[in-house]
C-alpha cells in the first residue's frame, strides 16, 4: 500500500472539497456511555443491555464498544439544537429502561476502576486491533475498554468554505478539547489516546501539511495495516481527532459529555463551522498555532491546555467543566 494506490479512496473521503454540494446545516451526535451493575458497579455484558432495550423505539440506534460501552448513534437532525434535544430525550428513555433492569448508565470519559475489564466484543477486527495496540503498550487496551466520548458530526461544505472547516477543526481541536474536558492527567482519556498509536491518531499538524488529500493519504500509509483486508478497511482503523466522512466531518476529540451539556458543545461547533464570519475570524486567530499543535494536545491532556481560548472559540456556549485527574 502506497500513497498512489490509496489516494483515490482518500479523495472520496474529501469529496466536498471538490464538489458543488450545498450549504446544509445539519448535525448528528454519537454518544458513548458506561453501563454498570446497580448493585456491584461492574461493567455489564452487552446482552443485558440488549435484553433491557429490546423492542424500544431507540433500540436500532444502540450499539457497543469493545469494553461494553453503550453507544447511541442517532439519526441526522436539521440542526445542532435538534440533534442535542433528541439525544437528551433518548438518553432519558434509555437510562430509565436500564435502571429497571438493575443497570446504571452514565457519561464519564474514563472508567479506571476495572483494570481487568473483559473485551466483550469478539471479532477478527478487534482481535487484530488489540494485538496491534499490545505491540505498542497498554494504552490501546485502555482506550478500547475504558474510554468514552461524545462525537459530533457536521455537514461539510464545498470549495473554500469546506477547506476552512477542515483546517479550523484541526487547529482549534486542542483548545476545544480543553474547554470541554472531563478528565486530565496520566489517567485521562486524551492521555490514553495520545499513547495508543500516534501513527494512526495524528494529534499533531501532519494533516495540515499541504493539500488535504495528499496529507491524509500520507498519514494513512504511515499507519500499520494490521487488518490486511484492503484499503477501505485500513482507512476505517484511522482515528484522527477530526475524521473526514465524505459529506460530513466527524469531530472525535471531546470527552464524553453529560446529555444535558451536549447541546452547548454541538451548537458551539455548528456556530464555528456554519457562520462564515465566525469561522474566518477563528481561523485568523489560530494562524500561528499549526507548528505547535502537538504541544497544545499534550498540554490539554496534562490539564494545562488553554480552556479559555476554547470557550471563546465556542462563543461562550459552554462553560469550564470540573475534571478528574
Amino acid at each position: 500500500m502506497d500513497v498512489h494506490s490509496i489516494r483515490p479512496s482518500v479523495a472520496r473521503l474529501f469529496r466536498p472539497l471538490h464538489s458543488g454540494s450545498g450549504r446544509t446545516v445539519r448535525a448528528a451526535v454519537e454518544q458513548e456511555f458506561f453501563a454498570v451493575d446497580f448493585f456491584n458497579g461492574s461493567t455489564v455484558h452487552p446482552d443485558r443491555v440488549r435484553k433491557a432495550t429490546a423492542g424500544r423505539p431507540y433500540a436500532p440506534w444502540v450499539s457497543f464498544e469493545p469494553g461494553g460501552q453503550v453507544e447511541l448513534s442517532l439519526p441526522v437532525a436539521a440542526s445542532a439544537t435538534a440533534a442535542a434535544d433528541h439525544l437528551a430525550e433518548v438518553t432519558r428513555a434509555l437510562a430509565a429502561d436500564l435502571l429497571g433492569h438493575g443497570i446504571v448508565l452514565y457519561a464519564q470519559p474514563v472508567r479506571a476502576c476495572e483494570p481487568t475489564t473483559s473485551r466483550f466484543l469478539q471479532s477478527p477486527r478487534y482481535d487484530a486491533m488489540e494485538r496491534h495496540f499490545d505491540s505498542i503498550g497498554p494504552a490501546g487496551r485502555r482506550m478500547m475498554r475504558h474510554t468514552t466520548s461524545t462525537q459530533v458530526c457536521l455537514d461539510w461544505w464545498s470549495g473554500r468554505a469546506g477547506l476552512e472547516q477542515w483546517r479550523l477543526l484541526l487547529l482549534a481541536g486542542p483548545f476545544l478539547a480543553a474547554a470541554t474536558a472531563h478528565s486530565v492527567g496520566p489517567a485521562g482519556r486524551l492521555t490514553t489516546w495520545l499513547a495508543a498509536d500516534p501513527d494512526r491518531t495524528a494529534f499533531d499538524d501532519r494533516l495540515l501539511h499541504g493539500e488535504p488529500v495528499a496529507a491524509y493519504a500520507s498519514f494513512a500509509v504511515g499507519a500499520t495495516d494490521f487488518l490486511g483486508e484492503g484499503i477501505e478497511a485500513h482507512l476505517s482503523t484511522l482515528f484522527p481527532p477530526v475524521r473526514p466522512r465524505g459529506r460530513y466531518l466527524e469531530v472525535r476529540f471531546p470527552d464524553a459529555q453529560r446529555a444535558e451539556d451536549v447541546g452547548a458543545l454541538a451548537e458551539g461547533l455548528a456556530g464555528l463551522l456554519y457562520d462564515d464570519d465566525a469561522r474566518r475570524s477563528a481561523l485568523a486567530s489560530l494562524a500561528g498555532e499549526q507548528s505547535r499543535l502537538a504541544e497544545h494536545w499534550e498540554a490539554t491532556a496534562a490539564g494545562t491546555g488553554d480552556a479559555e481560548r476554547g470557550l471563546a472559540l465556542l462563543g461562550g456556549r459552554t462553560r469550564p467543566l470540573e475534571v478528574a485527574a
